[in-house]
């Protein structure tokens, strides 16, 4: 128990995550992160990726989110996604079909695409399909 801290996962529609864990990484928008109990503060934006972390029972989970803010502190660390998913929700025809919808906005190259979004949901649809480990 001395070396766990408190983890929090929250999205505006949910809590994904309330547990104690034993370490945490990251994609923070300036390069992966990874902390353990005691860390020093700090505060950071998130970028579109996996969060992995090992619970109090030693299990390692990964997670999908897309952008936010993580609060680093010695005692706990709380993720704020613009959405987060567990590696098991994860819907795999979705995302394929996501995918598969940005690469064609993208090679179409009509003029009213907005490459920017296109190119951001294909992001997200790669990274989901990757955590949930077909890519």
């Amino acid at each position: 128990m001395a070396d766990q801290f408190f983890l929090e996962v929250v999205t505006p529609q949910k809590a994904i995550v309330s547990e104690e864990i034993k370490s945490i990484s990251a994609p923070g928008s300036e390069g992966e992160f990874c902390a353990l109990k005691g860390h020093t503060t700090f505060l950071t934006s998130l970028k579109i990726g996996a969060v992995r972390y090992e619970d109090a029972s030693g299990k390692e989970t990964i997670l999908f989110v897309n952008n936010g803010f993580a609060e680093v502190l010695p005692d706990k660390v709380t993720i704020l996604a613009e959405s987060a998913e567990r590696r098991e929700d994860i819907n795999l025809s979705r995302a394929q079909e996501a995918q598969s919808r940005a690469e064609r906005r993208l090679s179409d190259k009509a003029a009213d695409t907005d490459i920017v979004r296109a190119q951001a949901a294909l992001q997200r649809a790669l990274f989901r399909l990757k955590v949930a480990g077909t890519n």
